[in-house]
């Protein structure tokens, strides 16, 4: 009996044996840094650290835009004010017409002889070419 058990206990022990010496080759596999699993998940761990960088550096970026929009938003204000007191300032002044007419020019009466140049009355001009 002690036998039977003892062979029982031995082929247990060896079928133990190689199920670790499979299940620990099915792990190498998994681990593996080019093909399994591990690998995906250094992958995917570099390009979470890529995005973390990337989100940083957006995130540096939108703060001084939004600080150059603010700064430009209140330059606008203040501008808006000036021209508001200026328009308001221009209601107080006469119009222009009511204080002095406007002055035409006399038109010199225009020859009608002839004119005796030398010079063509029209010219051709070359369009694309080097002026």
């Amino acid at each position: 009996m002690d036998l039977i058990a003892d062979t029982l206990l031995a082929a247990g022990a060896l079928g133990a044996g190689f199920y670790c010496f499979i299940l620990g080759r099915r792990l190498n596999r998994f681990n593996n840094l080019e093909k399994g699993v591990g690998g995906a998940v250094a992958v995917l761990s570099a390009q979470v650290d890529d995005l973390t960088k990337t989100l940083a550096a957006a995130q540096k970026t939108a703060a001084v835009s939004t600080d150059t929009l603010t700064q430009l938003t209140e330059r606008a204000e203040q501008t808006s004010k000036q021209l508001e007191l200026q328009m308001a300032s221009l209601h107080d002044v006469p119009a222009a017409s009511a204080i002095d007419p406007p002055v035409t020019k006399p038109v010199p009466a225009q020859n009608t002889a002839p004119q005796t140049t030398s010079e063509p009355m029209f010219t051709r001009r070359i369009v694309g070419a080097n002026q």
